[in-house]
């Protein structure tokens, strides 16, 4: 399940000539986020409670864990999870702390800081830990929605599911068919999560660190991240892929933190939306891209369904900053790091009115994509170019999107040639271009690879016309950038930070949801 994302890194190295070494039951709920809306009527609410950190409300009867609950519930009820360390794994289902096969649940946690889905061998008085003597290092994801609508999580945390060899470690993940190439779910949503790990490896780029935090693929929605906080993953704090022009989702209001990437997507698109969002301390921020080794078929694409140039897919009013972690947890697919958006063979995306501060090597980056790697059935190269540069690769061309109105500052500060705010890397001049116009830099001139990419004689307005070529010093940067082989360049050219060790950020206390009986049946917890 692990994509094997190398940012552009086959396309520059076939560039630059490199090579890589109990209950009632109740009828079906809406599909909707009821997190503040009415109770549905006839819905049970089941109650689950371990008295592992504070005694249970005399009130029962609960269920002591959250496995239980799930396996008791029928479509449309409630389950509400009491204060307390819930160390999940089920038996049932190996691969998983909680599995979910029936639609329309809501499983809600009272307190977002104190409702703990653990997927180590800690204790309750130390959850989360960081040592490897207390992790479990079963290949194991945490919750799991599998081919199923309408299931909401909120309120709560999951933490510490690890990976064997980058297969499995998603904290979160709603699974509407990984490997089958199809569509198997529709409508989620999530609020006020917050997924993470904190074992950290001896050695860099381990197999086994957590690989997702809140992780969506194969589901047309429509679906809802809100409020939520993801943190320390080797892959990307959040992902939304295998949905291409049909993802139908929304988040905003969102961190993303300390992992490889704050967001990637793959072959995803259409009405997908990240606004209001917070990416920093990254590898790199943000980073939609096209593969031809994911479970759907390619590429991004970034048009409305049924529209051949509106754009659905959105990046905008997002904080990218401080992106130049060279210590995030990573694998061999390593993000150019000091990078805060990039656009990875990719086309028809907007990425508008952001504000882009202390990057160290580019702001916004719209690059082709060359994928070598052998794809699963169902995928031959859709939307790219079979056999080129070289053959038994597959071109991905990052064209047709729009960057406009963003805000740049202290943008480029490793000092690398075309290290830069905005920042375009092709294999040719494609139609219609990428298109820059209306950002500024708050601190002096906009800096840009191509040179003044903002005129109409390079990448600017108008823009169905024709796009600039490729830079080479853009594509041997972006080499050294990525630390996934040895730079061709002396170090007093290239300068960027190595990753030398692995370093995790803390588990933090957030906002926990105002009002968490909202909406919810009359029931002990919530009398």
């Amino acid at each position: 399940m692990r994509h094997a994302f190398l940012f552009g890194t086959a396309l520059i190295l076939a560039v630059a000539g490199c090579t890589s070494p109990a209950a009632q039951h109740a009828i079906t709920a809406s599909p909707a986020d009821h997190s503040t809306g009415p109770a549905i009527q006839g819905s049970s609410v089941l109650l689950v409670c371990n008295a592992s950190t504070v005694q249970c409300p005399s009130a029962g009867p609960y269920y002591v864990t959250v496995q239980g609950a799930v396996d008791a519930a029928r479509p449309g009820d409630w389950i509400l999870i009491y204060p307390g360390v819930y160390h999940e794994k089920s038996t049932q289902w190996p691969t998983a702390g909680v599995w979910i096969q029936k639609p329309d649940l809501h499983i809600r946690g009272l307190d977002r800081n104190r409702v703990i889905i653990d997927g180590s061998n800690g204790t309750a008085a130390h959850p989360c830990p960081s040592a490897a003597a207390q992790q479990d290092f079963t290949p194991r994801d945490g919750i799991v929605v599998s081919k199923v609508s309408g299931v909401t999580i909120e309120n709560l945390t999951v933490c510490d599911y690890l990976a064997g060899d980058g297969d499995h470690g998603n904290e979160i993940w709603w699974n509407g068919g990984d490997g089958t190439g199809a569509i198997g779910l529709g409508s989620y949503s999530g609020s006020y999560l917050t997924a993470t790990s904190e074992w950290a490896p001896a050695t860099v780029n381990s197999g086994q660190l957590a690989q997702y935090g809140i992780f969506v693929s194969n589901s047309s929605g429509p679906g809802l991240i809100t409020n939520s906080y993801a943190s320390n993953m080797a892959d990307a704090a959040y992902y939304v892929g295998a949905c291409r022009q049909i993802c139908d989702t929304t988040l905003a209001n969102d961190t993303g933190v300390n992992s490889d990437l704050g967001y990637s997507g793959t072959n995803a698109g259409g009405q997908l939306v990240i606004r209001n969002s917070m990416f920093r301390n990254n590898r790199a921020g943000i980073a939609p891209n096209s593969e031809n080794n994911d479970d759907a078929p390619p590429p991004q694409d970034g048009r409305c369904p049924g529209n051949a140039t509106k754009s659905c897919t959105i990046i905008e009013g997002n904080t990218i900053e401080d992106n130049n972690n060279a210590s995030a947890p990573g694998n061999k697919a390593i993000a150019p790091v000091g990078t805060g958006i990039q656009l990875v063979g990719g086309s028809y995306d907007t990425v508008a009115h952001n504000l882009i501060v202390n990057q160290g090597a580019w702001g916004i980056l719209t690059s082709d994509n060359a994928d070598p790697e052998t794809p699963p059935p169902g995928t031959h190269c859709q939307g790219g170019i079979k056999d080129h540069p070289l053959p038994k690769f597959c071109l991905f061309q990052a064209r047709g999107n729009l960057v406009y109105g963003n805000v740049f500052v202290h943008v480029g500060f490793f000092g690398n040639p075309s290290n830069s705010d905005l920042a375009a890397e092709t294999l040719g001049s494609y139609t219609p271009r990428n298109c820059f116009y209306g950002n500024v830099d708050l601190h002096g001139p906009l800096t840009s690879a191509p040179a003044d990419i903002q005129s109409a004689s390079v990448d600017g307005q108008p823009c169905g016309g024709p796009g600039t070529g490729n830079v080479p010093a853009l594509t041997t940067q972006l080499i050294c950038a990525t630390g996934f082989v040895r730079c061709p360049l002396p170090p007093n050219l290239a300068s960027y930070p190595k990753q030398t060790r692995t370093v995790m950020l803390p588990l933090p206390q957030l906002p926990s949801m105002p009002k968490p009986c909202a909406g919810v049946p009359r029931n002990a917890f919530c009398p």
